[in-house]
């Protein structure tokens, strides 16, 4: 008994002093208490729905992760009115919550005082994007046993469900790094204005690859379309993640770009170099251009530093003149 609380406590531990920070005020938030709340009454309202109707859906080969069909009722490819809800509450509401993240150290030079420690940019960044994505996922996981009803009552497809599960987890990841990195701008127009352009991005850099692994051979979602699944969740994070890192920056040298202006850059133009990329492979490796993009946003914002073995300059203070 005594080992497994000191294993807790090393995990915990691992987790880092910002994570836990935002974990322990975010379970405290109403904007986590009532979609909580609402989203397991939803979920009862909709496995009454879906035993009423007695609709179940099918095994297609359209049936893979990342593909948001799944999740929208009227599409050809909707899995039920659990899913619905599902993809409601952990890919809109629960991310919507991270544009203010950033603004609470953004207003009064929290992040200042914060990087005066030994965190670094990362650690605020990625502390902060944990504690949101962790929310996702605890919600998630608070549907697991009317998943487990469904499947004891019968007529589910198994692969269809967790592909429709593996889509919430790893699109609400993506969408809580864009929500993230917009909410580090001070203005709401400003931070509703880079989410939305996020969104757009991700919706035609991400879908063009998906789309062509999937519709151009039999086997629909099959290999290479969970290939091109890896570049675009980690370009779309790391392109979310770097935005807000960009913004905390403490200093930014008169010849260097605005490193958030960079990363919004980065951010417009990955629509087209996707597009290229899938376009010259025929189809099968479109990921190679975002998994290129989403490095060169993990590495855009990078200081210079002096070599280690330079010198420290002599310091330039000006001697008080004596007393005449």
């Amino acid at each position: 008994m005594g080992s497994w609380k000191w294993n807790w406590e090393k995990a915990m531990d691992r987790l880092g002093p910002m994570t836990v920070k935002e974990l322990r005020q975010g379970l405290r938030r109403r904007m986590f208490v009532w979609p909580f709340l609402l989203v397991q009454g939803l979920a009862v309202l909709a496995m009454a729905v879906e035993f009423g109707t007695g609709e179940v859906a099918v095994y297609t080969k359209f049936s893979g992760v990342l593909n948001v069909l799944l999740l929208v009722p009227g599409s050809d490819q909707f899995s039920g009115p659990f899913w619905g809800v599902t993809g409601l509450m952990c890919l809109v509401l629960m991310p919507l919550g991270g544009l203010v993240l950033m603004g609470q150290e953004m207003e009064e030079g929290n992040y200042e005082l914060l990087l005066m420690t030994p965190l670094t940019r990362w650690g605020v960044v990625l502390g902060k994007f944990y504690s949101l994505w962790g929310l996702c996922l605890l919600t998630l996981s608070s549907l697991v046993p009317y998943a487990i009803v469904r499947y004891m009552v019968g007529g589910m497809d198994v692969w269809r469900n967790l592909s429709a599960g593996l889509t919430v987890v790893l699109a609400s990841g993506i969408i809580c790094a864009g929500a993230l990195g917009a909410s580090a701008f001070r203005s709401m127009p400003a931070r509703i204005g880079v989410f939305v352009a996020f969104l757009g991005s991700l919706a035609v850099g991400g879908s063009v690859p998906l789309a062509f692994a999937a519709l151009s051979r039999d086997e629909g979602c099959g290999f290479w379309y969970h290939l091109n699944v890896l570049g675009v969740v980690w370009c779309y994070s790391a392109l979310g993640l770097a935005l807000a890192r960009s913004r905390i920056r403490l200093v930014v040298h008169q010849y260097e770009i605005q490193p958030s202006a960079l990363v919004i850059v980065l951010l417009l133009v990955t629509p087209f170099i996707s597009m290229m990329a899938t376009l010259f492979t025929g189809g099968f490796f479109g990921c190679v251009g975002l998994i290129l993009m989403g490095f060169a946003a993990w590495f855009a914002d990078q200081s210079p530093k002096a070599p280690a073995g330079m010198a420290v300059p002599p310091s330039n203070v000006p001697l008080a003149q004596p007393p005449a």
